[in-house]
């Protein structure tokens, strides 16, 4: 005998989800949480999600690398991918102070799932290193352009640009200040200008 069928937006049930996820993170976030933020039964949730929490949150963080993976084809189409670069870190400035508060879920993983879970860890490092990679990509477009004078390796600007980015998103919690983030921001990006 079938169950009944599946009546959702999985692709909703799961940005729901996130929400809860990035506002409390992996631990602190109950079942109960997410039965109650995406609306689902134990049994539906189970069904569809049969790695339980773990599997949901996986799914949640995949979700936002999707954005970056849009991101990335953004800057490949674009005629100036670090007028794109900074405005993608000065759009942290423009943020809502609950956005600030919440911080970015993949370094908010990073952090968390340290010594908890290495596979989410890992999921999360995976993303932050693909990311690198599309800095690296652009800054090598900008400086092969006349675009970005520095001349330092690719690579360690884009890394660079990761360690800002994590440190923005601890930041930015301390300081909500869209004027003292924007001019933090300028600072920091100077760099590759």
């Amino acid at each position: 005998m079938k169950g009944r069928p599946s009546t959702f937006d999985h692709a909703r049930v799961v940005e729901k989800a996130q929400s809860v996820f990035w506002q409390k993170g992996f631990a602190a976030t109950s079942l109960d949480d997410l039965l109650k933020a995406t609306e689902m039964g134990s049994g539906s949730f189970y069904n569809t999600f049969k790695g339980g929490k773990k599997e949901l949150f996986s799914k949640a963080i995949q979700q936002r690398r999707q954005a970056f993976m849009d991101f990335k084809v953004l800057l490949k189409n674009s005629t100036s991918p670090i007028t794109e670069i900074r405005t993608f870190f000065l759009s942290l400035a423009t943020a809502s102070e609950e956005e600030h508060l919440k911080g970015c879920i993949i370094s908010n993983t990073v952090v968390e799932m340290t010594f908890l879970d290495d596979e989410l860890e890992t999921e999360a490092v995976t993303i932050l290193k693909e990311v690198e990679k599309m800095f690296a990509a652009a800054i090598k477009k900008g400086q092969e352009s006349g675009e970005i004078k520095n001349q330092d390796a690719p690579d360690l600007l884009a890394r660079y640009l990761i360690t800002v980015w994590n440190g923005l998103n601890i930041t930015r919690r301390m300081y909500p200040s869209k004027q003292a983030l924007q001019k933090l921001i300028e600072m920091q990006l100077s760099v590759i200008s």
